[in-house]
């Protein structure tokens, strides 16, 4: 009688909750692992919490599985059977499952809503098929869901749009997606996720197309000691343009023919009278605390004296009608579950408002400017200078007849006594009476030179100052 007593009391002895042959059962596990089923062993009882089915034959996953409902069990595990397929409605009777395992099977295709019923489902591993195609609502209703494995499939495309916050996946906190053959990721995107995120976002393995943008997301991840990036960084390969070989992603930095520079790690930039806000991406997904420092070594723990250095509920920092004085260097201290984490943020403020006008000219307006002003300066010296011509005016004084004088230029080719052969422009010429060379005025009078008759003319009267001349072949008169 006690025995019955015991049996009754016992899950496993209760009506329909008998252990299946071939299984192991110890209170609510149920362990059918190797034990060569070609399909799931029936009744299953019913405060079964945990069913290990892995290492079979089981190759169809139907409806009706699970003849009846299932409310404990919250593990399943499927893994190495050669399951192919797997009905959409394989999980009605199991709503309360957390981990499920489907990993090492032969999956080609994830299906519209394949995994709609299991709104508690926290893990899923789905590692070592032969998944090509992933519906976009395959995760439908996945409102839980923290890890998901999908390594080591033949996916081209993921809908990474579900990683977006506030879509159907809003707790997931690690993606595996290694070894596929992806070739392309929109690195823009999966640099706007939170850090906490990316920390376990795993693309390692995967013949990705060399980019600049790829190459600075997976820097920023080095830098900040990023799980996904740190610890794969020689699994993390591209293609570079027209080659065939794999290259090393974090190795593309200044090297030819991308030439990738290294990006810049949370800089912001603003003009004064904006308001900005420093995001505090920490990789901690479970922060205790949060607090910032400014870069004059004061600790906001609320709004400023001024109301201008504002603490969101988010940990963010906002920062209202910035000044000159606000550039500089933010640090985020965090408390996280197991480790500290400290953020930097460089703020630049330019000293001009966006949409005001400047305090200084900008450069390019001043340069083309200074270029116009130039031409124009130019154009003038050029065109409106006064005219400087050979013909004499009306008004203007003859010029003076080039004679010997001790102020003529000493290399001058000039005759020393020219005789004008006519007079410019038709004007009259002024009187030499009275005036003696290089236009000076002379009392006594010189009388004048008697005109040349030959190459060899003697002269009767000595010019006295032509005494200077050095080119004169006239004997010096003393």
């Amino acid at each position: 009688s006690l025995l019955l007593a015991l049996s009754l009391l016992s899950p496993w002895g209760s009506v329909g909750g008998s252990c299946p042959p071939r299984c192991v059962c110890a209170s609510n596990l149920l362990s059918c692992s190797q034990a060569n089923l070609s399909v799931v062993p029936a009744p299953l009882p019913r405060f079964t919490a945990v069913l290990d089915l892995s290492h079979n034959n089981v190759t169809r996953l139907r409806a009706d599985w699970a003849q009846a409902r299932l409310p404990h069990l919250h593990a399943l595990l499927l893994s190495h059977n050669g399951l192919a397929f797997v009905s959409t409605e394989a999980f009605t009777h199991v709503p309360r499952l957390r981990h499920l395992d489907l990993s090492s099977n032969r999956l080609r295709t994830l299906d519209e809503n394949l995994f709609s019923d299991l709104g508690e489902l926290e893990v899923l591993l789905l590692y070592n098929n032969e998944i090509s195609t992933v519906d976009r609502t395959a995760f439908e209703n996945l409102g839980r869901l923290r890890k998901l494995y999908l390594g080591q499939n033949r996916i081209a495309r993921f809908p990474l749009e579900l990683l977006r916050e506030g879509t159907r996946l809003p707790q997931l906190a690690l993606l595996d997606l290694s070894a596929n053959r992806l070739r392309a990721v929109p690195a823009g995107e999966l640099q706007a996720l939170p850090a906490w995120l990316r920390d376990r976002l795993y693309l390692h393995n995967n013949p990705l197309a060399c980019d600049c943008l790829l190459f600075q997301l997976l820097d920023r991840g080095r830098r900040r000691h990023l799980s996904a990036v740190e610890d794969f960084q020689d699994e993390l390969r591209c293609f570079l343009p027209g080659a065939t070989a794999l290259v090393k992603i974090l190795d593309l930095a200044g090297k030819q023919p991308l030439n990738c520079s290294k990006a810049r790690e949370a800089v912001l930039e603003a003009h004064l009278g904006d308001s900005v806000t420093l995001g505090c991406d920490s990789r901690w997904q479970g922060v205790r605390s949060r607090h910032w420092v400014t870069p004059g070594g004061e600790r906001v723990l609320g709004d400023g004296g001024n109301g201008s250095v504002v603490l969101l509920a988010n940990g963010s920092l906002q920062l209202r009608a910035l000044r000159p004085e606000d550039a500089g260097t933010y640090s985020c201290w965090v408390a996280g579950p197991l480790l500290n984490e400290t953020l930097y943020v460089e703020l630049l403020v330019h000293n001009f408002t966006l949409h005001g006008p400047h305090d200084t000219l900008n450069t390019a307006y001043t340069t083309l400017v200074g270029c116009i002003l130039s031409v124009v300066l130019v154009l003038i010296y050029l065109y409106l200078t006064p005219c400087r011509c050979c013909c004499c005016r009306g008004t203007e004084k003859p010029p003076a007849p080039r004679d010997d004088s001790i102020n003529s230029s000493v290399l001058s080719t000039t005759p020393n006594h020219a005789g004008g052969t006519g007079e410019p422009c038709g004007s009259h010429m002024a009187s030499s009476a009275g005036t003696g060379q290089n236009g000076r005025f002379k009392g006594g009078g010189t009388p004048p030179l008697p005109t040349r008759q030959g190459p060899k003319v003697q002269r009767k009267v000595s010019d006295p100052d032509s005494v200077s001349s050095v080119f004169s072949d006239t004997p010096i008169v003393v």
